[in-house]
């Protein structure tokens, strides 16, 4: 049977990924008032990353206590069991269209589906070794962090005795612990960067509690061994991040991991021609994280890379309550003001979201943002236009760590004038 032989389902809202942010979103999304929701998920299960992340750490901001990431999970997982909210597992969705029009594949074929609403939950991807333009043969032995992590804590596979880690993303630092507690080596993790992409407790917690080196401003240069990894090169780079001559330096080891960086999972979006973020890799999204599809909305990992589930869950949260908005007013949240763009300028490297509608806005909005690199002592500045209206003095900013700065609508109201929001780093 031809796709366009095909029954169409549909539903109210479609959300696509079944991990934190899309159940987060569908259990918001039922709080508020949406009866018929379907969560579609390319799994055998709910959860997402957090299944193969069995380390503590997750929900102090959301449940006030420590939980592992298969906890967190679960008790989504049972919130939206207990709401009776459907999840196909095993199921890929193909294509979006832009009037909300889903092609599925599963075991049982093609579907198609028409969605009210979508929300856009799809979470990120590790960067390749191909994208790292490593020299070498491509023997055994090589995997991203997360493959390593999987095989580990989900399979209950052993991946080598002497590591070594190419990046300090925060897979790549919990890996570096649990490797060493499985009984292995890890001689050294290599960062290309002059600082750290991961959690500062990620760094203390899973390096120097265990005394493995952290080497900033260094990278493999190359991998030695044809048939399995026998070890690498790691060299100094300087300002260009070009190698410098005469820092080589040999590490034997068995295993090599990458964990260089995560990306978000947009082939979807953009094939439905939504606009793209060049810095984020996400979708641009306005207050109500709508993207500029019609009733498309985005969050989670699949818009920027966070740094907790717990935000993970309260950005999906805002998805849910805005497509709920969106399918009971029948249109788009159209806004009777003008959108105003947010500018990240001087060490901020971009927000989240990109622009606002002042009427659009709940009293108060949290605006994410990351810096693009280590400053000690400085003020983050919020203009409206050429007016400061605000700044904070934050003693350490560092990339890994994402901050924010709250916006209310009566403020933004007041200056109606106002076109730009720029928020900036000052001494």
């Amino acid at each position: 049977m031809s796709a366009n032989n095909l029954p169409i389902e549909k539903h109210e809202l479609v959300i696509v990924g079944g991990g934190p942010a899309g159940l987060a979103a569908a259990a918001s999304a039922r709080e508020s008032g949406v009866r018929d929701i379907l969560i579609i998920e390319r799994d055998s299960q709910p959860g997402g990353i957090l299944n193969q992340c069995i380390h503590n750490g997750f929900g102090l901001h959301t449940f006030g206590e420590e939980l592992t990431g298969p906890e967190y999970a679960a008790r989504y997982i049972r919130r939206v069991q207990e709401e009776n909210i459907p999840c196909r597992l095993g199921t890929i969705v193909t294509d979006i269209s832009r009037d909300r029009r889903i092609t599925c594949i599963s075991r049982e074929g093609v579907s198609l589906i028409d969605a009210g609403a979508v929300i856009l939950a799809m979470g990120c991807r590790e960067r390749p070794r191909g994208a790292l333009s490593i020299p070498g043969y491509r023997p055994a032995g090589i995997y991203t962090a997360g493959t390593a992590q999987r095989l580990m804590n989900i399979e209950g596979k052993k991946i080598g005795k002497e590591v070594v880690i190419l990046g300090s993303g925060d897979i790549g630092l919990i890996m570096a612990r649990r490797m060493t507690l499985e009984g292995a080596h890890v001689s050294a993790v290599a960062e290309l960067m002059s600082y750290s992409g991961g959690l500062k407790r990620n760094i203390v917690q899973c390096l120097q509690d265990y005394g493995i080196p952290l080497l900033l401003s260094h990278t493999v240069t190359n991998i030695h061994g044809r048939d399995h990894i026998e070890g690498v090169t790691i060299q100094e780079v300087d300002e260009h991040r070009s190698p410098i001559p005469g820092t080589e330096k040999y590490y034997p080891c068995d295993t090599l991991l990458l964990s260089c960086g995560l990306l978000p999972e947009n082939e979807l979006s953009r094939a439905a021609g939504i606009t793209m973020n060049r810095v984020t890799g996400g979708p641009d999204v306005d207050e109500s994280l709508s993207t500029d599809i019609p009733g498309v909305f985005a969050c989670g990992n699949v818009l920027h890379v966070h740094d907790l589930v717990d935000y993970v869950s309260e950005e999906a949260a805002r998805a849910g309550r805005s497509a709920a908005r969106f399918l009971s007013s029948g249109q788009d949240l159209e806004k009777d003001t003008a959108a105003v763009v947010l500018k990240a300028e001087g060490g901020v490297r971009y927000t989240v979201p990109q622009y606002i509608h002042p009427s659009g806005m709940d009293d108060k909005l949290t605006v994410r943002f990351r810096v693009d690199n280590n400053y000690r002592d400085r003020y983050v500045s919020v203009y409206f236009g050429s007016e400061r209206i605000s700044r904070q003095k934050k003693r350490v900013l560092a990339p890994g760590e994402m901050e924010q700065v709250v916006l209310t609508k009566e403020k933004l109201l007041s200056y109606p004038d106002t076109k730009e929001i720029t928020i900036k780093l000052e001494d």
